[in-house]
């Protein structure tokens, strides 16, 4: 899952739900999730730990482990009796050279420990600035510091500014501190949410971005309004442009102009080997390939397997296809399913909140959505298993989607917020402690994972998948299917593997 914030406009849109004439929880009895096994994905699980092992550690955009994953992709794909399309793309590739310094220099000298303390947000780049610090908006509550240039008004030139997360882009608020005069950005942690920000700016800087806990930087801001206060921000970067890919691949059955799109993203982050960050949705996307056609013409509508690439780097795969796509090809497009963190240790069943009934989604919610939520909680009550609405809040791949008016959804299982007592009693596991304590870490390896749940997850892709794959209906009240098998309208035009344009 990308590391990136909110995003800045708070859009709420009633979402209309078709009522349909076949019941959504006919999903928990479809065969796909019978016959994609959890010993099926764990084999590609484990065949990415390998590849991660054996090219530096990690599977990251623009590095060998991230190429040998795509070849892997491929192969398996091919295997399948795919004809698998491979789109290059460019990106802004970024890396540490070497580890950054975060230090107070006065009133109260000390040095933060870097991963545990702060992290460097990613495009960050290089420099060493030894200035004074400045509070950016502190009364904010943690929804818009730093996110419009009056919160700068009397900033003073050269100054590091410290801003808290929330409310917009990361690169919205560096964009304000740097028009500003900032030497510096500091973007503290939000309250309720452990560990440094692990961030991306999503395009490349020139200056010093680091951000430290809340606890740290609540701590400098109170500092900072009580006296003058110094710090200390080193950082040694790479930027420079490389080439990954997204890698797609449809079924031969199907409508070709009213398509399932599921994805997973192909990267890590370069911290790691990514096994259950996405490790966990690209192994259930390949095993689902594999066995999505044992259900014949049971697949109406085409599904097309996408593996995006630089999802780590700010979404870049999926914003980059859909925005190569022509406006013809993305209306054949029905809905969008994204699968980022199906494994997480510490799990919760979380639905993407596709009517918004929390009130908290940041980004446009297309008529239609709410039904692809309303399929996955009914597979899962069906089960008679809880599940937890999930804002849409732009991070992950479902983003360029919906922001292009296509209705999405999927399933997710926590990353590094943390797990309440009440999600604990519903789901079991610690309170306290984040659903996933391995996020964009090193040891997110093939055993940072609760098989429990991560069957049940792999279950519910697999059967919402074939819900839609047999009708749509709900979604974009298309009923052309219904009125071929009465003999009403002509035959589809099969086609075989899509060719990106």
């Amino acid at each position: 899952m990308v590391r990136k914030g909110a995003l800045a406009t708070l859009v709420a849109l009633a979402v209309a739900i078709v009522p349909g004439v076949a019941t959504q929880a006919d999903a928990a009895q479809g065969e796909l999730a019978k016959l994609v096994t959890l010993k099926d994905v764990r084999h590609h699980q484990l065949n990415l730990q390998k590849i991660a092992d054996a090219n530096g550690g990690n599977r990251a955009a623009g590095l060998p482990g991230n190429v040998i994953t795509n070849k892997y992709i491929v192969d398996q794909l091919k295997r399948a009796g795919y004809r698998p399309t491979v789109q290059n793309f460019t990106f802004d590739f970024w890396q540490e050279r070497s580890e950054a310094v975060f230090a107070e220099t006065a009133p109260t000298p000390k040095t933060f420990a870097p991963g545990s303390d702060f992290a460097t947000l990613q495009y960050s780049g290089s420099g060493d600035v030894t200035a004074p610090a400045t509070a950016v908006d502190p009364g904010a509550s943690g929804t818009g510091s730093g996110c419009e240039a009056a919160d700068f008004a009397g900033f003073t030139k050269g100054n590091i500014a410290l801003i808290q997360r929330g409310g917009c882009f990361f690169s919205v608020k560096t964009d304000n501190a740097i028009a500003a005069g900032a030497s510096a950005v500091v973007i503290y942690q939000q309250p309720g949410t452990d560990g440094p920000v692990n961030g991306t700016l999503g395009k490349a800087y020139d200056i010093p971005v680091v951000g430290p806990t809340n606890a740290i930087g609540v701590q400098l801001v109170q500092q900072a309004q009580a006296g003058p206060v110094s710090l200390r921000v080193r950082t040694d970067t790479v930027n420079e442009k490389r080439t990954t890919s997204n890698v797609l691949a449809e079924t031969k059955r199907g409508r070709a102009d009213n398509v399932v799109v599921v994805g997973a993203h192909n990267d890590s982050v370069t911290e790691g080997p990514g096994i259950n960050d996405d490790g966990s949705g690209t192994a259930t996307l390949l095993a689902m390939a594999q066995k999505i056609g044992k259900l014949g013409g049971k697949v109406r509508n085409q599904v097309r397997f996408a593996f995006w690439g630089a999802e780590e780097e700010g979404l870049l795969g999926s914003q980059h296809y859909v925005d190569t796509l022509p406006r013809t090809e993305l209306d054949k497009i029905a809905l969008m399913l994204d699968f980022d963190m199906l494994a997480s240790p510490n799990y919760v069943r979380f639905v993407y909140d596709g009517d918004n009934s929390t009130g908290e989604n940041n980004v446009p919610v297309p008529a239609g959505t709410g039904a692809i939520e309303k399929a996955f909680t009914d597979y899962y009550a069906g089960r008679k298993l809880a599940t937890d609405p999930t804002p849409f809040d732009g991070r992950s791949d479902y983003n360029a989607f919906i922001v292009a008016g296509i209705p999405a959804g999927g399933i997710f299982t926590g990353a590094e917020k943390i797990k309440t007592p009440e999600q604990a009693k519903v789901y079991g596991g610690t309170a306290g402690k984040p659903y996933d304590p391995c996020y964009h870490q090193a040891c997110d390896r093939y055993d940072n994972v609760n098989l429990k749940g991560f069957d049940e997850m792999i279950d519910g892709t697999a059967a919402v998948t074939e819900l839609f794959a047999h009708s749509t209906l709900t979604v974009n009240g298309n009923e052309l299917a219904r009125k071929r098998a009465a003999g009403k309208a002509p035959a589809p035009q099969w086609r075989g593997s899509y060719e990106t344009r």
